[in-house]
């Protein structure tokens, strides 16, 4: 039987669902296709459906398309702790192993992206591609918002909200959620979204477990920065990514900023491809599903992608 508002999760498509167990985690996945795997992370304030469109394209290109709800969202498991990047890394890299394969396509996107970006650092060998959409890499991030304090610490001031206990998830779920709702609306380009997709992601935020789960990230992203943990991993992520490695940014968007984005690049040392999108904000993958549709495939199929 599935939680109050969970109906809201298992949207009828081509795709299959299922569960599947992975770090102590039951994880919900959508997948569809076969051939080399493609892991498709989602981020804040989504769940998989984001990338329903991506689903159908890279299964009609012979891939095997698998988007998960990390932990904390949608159908997965929302345990009290393991909302940080280290422990949400190990838990996609653990995907990969359960869906019987020894590495994957990894794209993420926002948070995903993050964690996508993690997973090429810890677990290299499980990483064959990275793709990142709408995110800096981790020591990129947490730069900009110091040195750019009007620009991406700025836009990033949501997130120091979040850092208060118990307000912000009654804030994050009030009147249905409107709140998820106004973020959509002001990180995307115009047009977007349209009224049933903002109401499934606000649906989705009101599970029980999923805003407190979904801010837990965030609060370990800010208050890690000088703890021994987040010490460690800040060491740990100097070390260049070496995956190749396609980089996708929305021209508008205002979350993320795009110069904040394009730094990331000094961090790989692998060939590194990246893409403004004009016209697009903060969620490319729905604003803009076929041009980012094209700019995926088309770096899958370059056996060489370009430094």
């Amino acid at each position: 039987m599935t939680l109050r508002g969970e109906s809201a999760i298992y949207v009828d498509g081509p795709w299959a669902h299922r569960a599947v167990s992975a770090n102590g985690t039951r994880f919900h996945i959508a997948e569809l296709g076969d051939g080399p795997l493609v892991l498709l992370l989602h981020g804040f304030p989504q769940f998989w459906w984001t990338w329903r469109e991506q689903l159908t394209a890279l299964a009609s290109a012979g891939y095997r398309a698998v988007a998960t709800d990390l932990r904390g969202y949608g159908g997965s498991d929302k345990p009290p702790r393991g909302y940080d990047l280290v422990t949400a890394a190990s838990d996609a890299a653990g995907l990969v192993r359960s869906l019987g394969e020894a590495n994957a396509v990894v794209v993420g996107h926002d948070w995903g992206g993050l964690v996508a970006w993690t997973m090429a650092a810890y677990y290299p060998k499980v990483v064959r591609r990275l793709a990142v959409i709408s995110m800096a890499h981790p020591l990129r991030m947490r730069s900009a918002v110091l040195t750019d304090p009007l620009g991406q610490g700025r836009r990033s001031g949501y997130a120091f909200g979040f850092q208060l206990p118990v307000l912000p998830e009654h804030y994050l779920v009030r009147d249905h959620a409107e709140r998820v709702g106004q973020m959509l609306r002001t990180w995307s380009g115009p047009g977007w979204p349209d009224p049933e997709t903002e109401r499934r992601y606000r649906t989705a935020m009101c599970i029980p477990s999923v805003a407190h789960s979904a801010l837990e990230y965030h609060r370990w992203f800010a208050r890690s920065r000088l703890r021994p943990d987040g010490l460690r991993y800040a060491q740990r992520m100097r070390a260049p990514i070496q995956a190749p490695t396609l980089h996708l940014q929305g021209a508008l968007d205002t979350c993320v900023l795009p110069a904040t984005a394009r730094g990331s690049g000094r961090r790989v040392d692998g060939p590194y491809r990246w893409r403004l999108l004009d016209g697009a904000g903060h969620f490319p993958q729905e604003e803009q599903p076929q041009r980012l549709g094209t700019e995926l495939l088309g770096w899958l199929a370059d056996p060489e992608p370009e430094r």
